[in-house]
């Protein structure tokens, strides 16, 4: 809202509703006080048609930001310095239709090699951008992780050994706040404790009771952070999916634990992780949907 606001819009907050116009946008200079991906991607789109130059500082990193710029200059957008803090875009007076391919999800990339990795399993994954995701392949390197990567595939070998590891949460191109669950359970198999420190979101780690429910040793410290001693075996239950990456998360845990795991509130799931029981199954995974 500061942002637009900044750009010349006229807001109104009524109750539940945001109210915003403007006969026309006027470029400007604006500072991002917290680095946020949506909300730099917003401020790009509404520069793209504002009359002058618009000049974006402390911007996010993340590559969607540079896929959304390559697109709107594809289509008549004046667009500079997308994977850098400063952006600076020229307004133009129209923009026109164009062509794109959407690029491959890192966190699905590093969703899955994740499972392979927790799974002690070989997995190539196709179709994706290994550049993405350096923070997680960086530790994989340090723990003992071993992998191989081409320009558009990385395979992960199974390891029976691998050591524990902290993370912190932060920005890209840091360690991603959307594969901090998942990376939890990767360190119940790890040899040693680690540290878990969510920086990015609140209630991010509700899914640590429902890890314990499974065996697993987690100490929760604080509302953002956790201790995690490994190695565990885990052991099915049945648990109730609290967000997206957290469901994801219980699955790569389902499958690593001895048994039987049933999650509820599954909707989540399908939203981030398309066909995600198909593919796994053909992974040899047995999941199966129940009503």
């Amino acid at each position: 809202m500061e942002g637009f606001a900044a750009l010349g819009a006229e807001i109104k907050v009524d109750g539940r509703f945001y109210h915003l116009k403007a006969r026309r946008l006027k470029g400007a200079e604006y500072f991002f006080t917290t680095v946020t991906v949506t909300g730099t991607e917003a401020m790009i789109m509404a520069a793209c048609l504002a009359q002058g130059k618009t000049v974006l500082k402390n911007c996010a990193l993340e590559p969607e930001i540079s896929a959304l710029a390559d697109y709107l200059n594809g289509c008549g957008a004046k667009i500079k310095g997308a994977n850098s803090p400063t952006i600076i875009i020229e307004g133009v007076s129209k923009l026109s239709g164009g062509q794109f391919t959407i690029m491959p999800d890192r966190i699905e990339t590093g969703t899955f090699a994740i499972l392979a990795a927790a799974a002690r399993a070989p997995l190539t994954i196709t179709k994706c951008q290994p550049a993405h995701i350096e923070s997680l392949l960086a530790i994989f390197k340090k723990i003992g992780i071993s992998y191989e990567t081409g320009p558009d595939w990385l395979k992960i070998k199974p390891a029976n050994k691998f050591k524990s590891y902290n993370i912190k949460t932060h920005e890209y191109p840091g360690f991603p706040t959307d594969l901090q669950a998942s990376f939890a359970v990767l360190m119940t198999q790890a040899n040693g404790t680690s540290m878990i420190h969510e920086t990015i979101y609140d209630r991010r780690l509700l899914y640590a009771d429902m890890l314990t429910q499974m065996n697993a040793n987690i100490i929760m410290c604080d509302p953002h952070r956790l201790v995690v001693s490994g190695p565990t075996g885990l052991c099915g239950k049945k648990l109730t999916s609290p967000d997206l990456r957290a469901g994801i998360a219980m699955i790569i845990a389902a499958l690593v634990a001895r048994g039987e795991t049933e999650i509820d509130n599954i909707y989540q799931i399908d939203r981030g992780y398309e066909n995600i029981c198909e593919r796994l199954n053909k992974l040899g995974a047995d999941i199966q949907r129940v009503d």
